[in-house]
């Protein structure tokens, strides 16, 4: 049997995962210095999570290692089962690199078995859209090497724009200078952020207010969805009302389809601050 994980940055919710017969890796996550689990039977509280950090909590975050892949592959190997680990960007994060460095020291260990690690170019929902369509293919009878070629294609087309609604978590994170988040912050001015071709978090514009970047964010995705009947995601991290407008102008740009909508897991979402929202589909081109 095929066993297909990903990681809490697919953004999944524990139906999702359940529905889809998904097993989950965790990353790292500590808060003001204490380490924070994820739920296991429930959906973590976002709202608690982002309001706190709203108060000026520190969150720190850290890649799955080697040995997390290993403990968590190795008893499926054992018991006669093949691996297909859809992963968060390794343009963003060294998980990637770690999954494959398990990968080959399995291999040795369980040469009959089939271990695939994928690097989706994504994260939140981007990459978790991937991991449930991967678990539908599996699930009406492809095989890995079908599942996986359908990966290798469809992660240089899945769409990654989102918007931030504080600039000072992106300067913490190294990605604009203090001055220029301070700047922006008084401006209110809005960066529209990509993932690039290797998944990369990239600059694609800049707009004055929520309002104009969530417009833009649309504009975009009626530029380039390949489908208008094809299931989107929209992540939030504690901006409901962000992402329901953003919904909005989508319909009103012909979006037909379903919109899985969740709160932004906790490391991710700890990268781009409290009321960012972001759009994830599959399109005609990333950008």
């Amino acid at each position: 049997m095929l066993q297909i994980f990903t990681d809490t940055s697919s953004n999944l919710t524990v139906a999702l995962l359940k529905k889809y017969n998904l097993h989950q890796l965790s990353f790292n996550l500590s808060v003001n210095d204490t380490p924070v689990e994820y739920p296991e039977e429930h959906d973590f509280d976002g709202a608690a999570f982002y309001g706190n950090m709203r108060k000026g909590a520190v969150v720190s975050t850290a890649l799955i290692n080697v040995n997390d892949f290993m403990e968590a592959f190795r008893p499926m190997l054992e018991a006669g089962d093949d691996i297909l680990y859809i992963g968060m960007s390794g343009g963003i994060s060294g998980t990637a690199n770690a999954a494959q460095v398990a990968v080959h020291e399995l291999e040795e260990d369980f040469p009959e078995r089939r271990i695939v690690a994928i690097d989706t170019y994504a994260a939140s929902l981007g990459e978790g859209l991937q991991a449930i369509k991967a678990a539908k293919m599996r699930d009406d009878g492809k095989g890995l090497d079908e599942i996986v070629a359908y990966l290798k294609e469809s992660r240089k087309t899945i769409c990654q724009y989102f918007t931030v609604d504080d600039l000072m978590y992106l300067k913490r994170g190294g990605r604009i200078s203090g001055a220029s988040a301070a700047i922006g912050n008084i401006l209110n001015i809005k960066p529209i952020l990509i993932g690039d071709e290797i998944g990369r978090i990239v600059l694609n514009g800049k707009v004055k207010g929520m309002k104009m970047a969530l417009k833009s964010i649309a504009t975009k995705f009626e530029n380039l969805c390949a489908d208008m009947t094809e299931t989107i995601g929209i992540a939030h991290a504690d901006n409901e009302a962000g992402a329901e407008s953003l919904l909005a102008l989508l319909r009103e740009k012909g979006f037909k389809g379903e919109c899985i909508t969740v709160m932004y897991e906790a490391v991710t979402g700890s990268h781009v601050g409290p009321g960012t929202v972001a759009l994830f589909y599959n399109g005609t081109r990333k950008f």
